[in-house]
């Protein structure tokens, strides 16, 4: 099934085969609903399946090494309507490979660092860093080919896949691995600050800087010859997506593909505190849940679907 069919619409199946004047479309809005951090922990891992047999989820990204991660994969054989993909974690987080094999990307207790901007430097001064960079990437993808699931998509951890260097490991290992698709983590300003506080000017200077280096992304990505979603829904208000947050967002969804992706747990429990602090994940289950959501995507035509689904 494509993912026209996926949104309602497959054409006029009754006119015979599609002549070189005649063209399909797909359809002017297509959606993916993420859950990110599958396999983070119990409370995860019972959210996604939750939401994917009685909500609205579509796909969820895998941590193949988080602490959950056995019971993760158990779950999604169970539930052959949830696309997953790989959760690439780089940075806070713990490594797939024993942390002697990796030590420039890791601290003194084995775990990789909790600063993006003190990784990102790392990566790209650091010959020997980007060595075990690769390594450990593979060993993720390995990993999560381990587990026999169909390979959806990949993404990376804290969207950490817009720095160049990660960018091309992850492009050059997807290609070898048979994975063709790829998070585009781009969120349109105007969309950034539904369900969220307004943006202070050093958060508006952040994410203007960082408009180059998605126009050089997606180039990389489009030559790479990956397919990707066009809009991220969800950076802005990371945490926040509750149901108010989510109606809005379907009322604006821009046309293309749009991925909303989602922190969600059944509880919020102190280990769930102390990584993601101010976070709501248990209204964001509920939002998942939510049959006032999935009535309003009935109404507006939409049909969350997986990457996979993308023709």
């Amino acid at each position: 099934m494509n993912i026209s069919e996926c949104n309602g619409y497959a054409g006029d199946k009754s006119a015979g085969p599609i002549g070189p004047d005649v063209l399909v479309q797909p359809p002017m809005k297509q959606l993916i609903i993420t859950a990110e951090d599958f396999g983070l922990c119990k409370e995860v891992n019972e959210a996604v399946e939750a939401a994917s047999g009685e909500g609205i989820l579509s796909a969820a990204s895998l941590m193949v090494s988080a602490p959950a991660a056995a019971d993760a994969v158990a779950r999604a054989r169970r539930l052959p309507r949830l696309r997953v993909g790989l959760h690439v974690v780089l940075v806070d987080g713990r490594p797939t490979l024993p942390p002697a094999e990796i030590p420039a990307l890791v601290d003194r207790n084995g775990a990789f660092p909790t600063s993006l901007a003190g990784a990102g430097i790392r990566w790209f001064f650091s010959p020997a860093a980007r060595r075990q960079l690769e390594r450990e990437v593979r060993a993720q993808f390995e990993a999560f080919r381990a587990t026999g699931l169909a390979f959806d998509h990949v993404n990376v951890h804290n969207h950490m896949h817009v720095h160049p260097t990660l960018l091309r490991i992850v492009l050059r290992l997807a290609a070898g691995f048979g994975v063709r698709r790829i998070r585009f983590p781009y969120e349109p300003a105007s969309l950034r600050r539904i369900g969220s506080r307004a943006p202070s000017f050093s958060e508006r200077l952040g994410t203007l800087a960082l408009l180059p280096w998605l126009n050089l992304m997606r180039h990389r990505i489009a030559r790479a010859g990956m397919r990707h979603n066009d809009t991220l829904l969800g950076i802005g208000a990371s945490g926040h997506l509750d149901e108010a947050a989510v109606v809005a967002m379907l009322e604006r969804l821009p046309d293309g593909i749009t991925e909303i992706c989602f922190h969600p747990a059944v509880r919020r429990t102190d280990r769930l505190a102390s990584m993601m602090p101010g976070y709501n994940n248990t209204a964001e289950f509920a939002a998942l849940t939510s049959p006032v959501v999935a009535e309003r995507l009935h109404a507006l035509g939409l049909r969350p679907a997986g990457f996979a689904d993308l023709r």
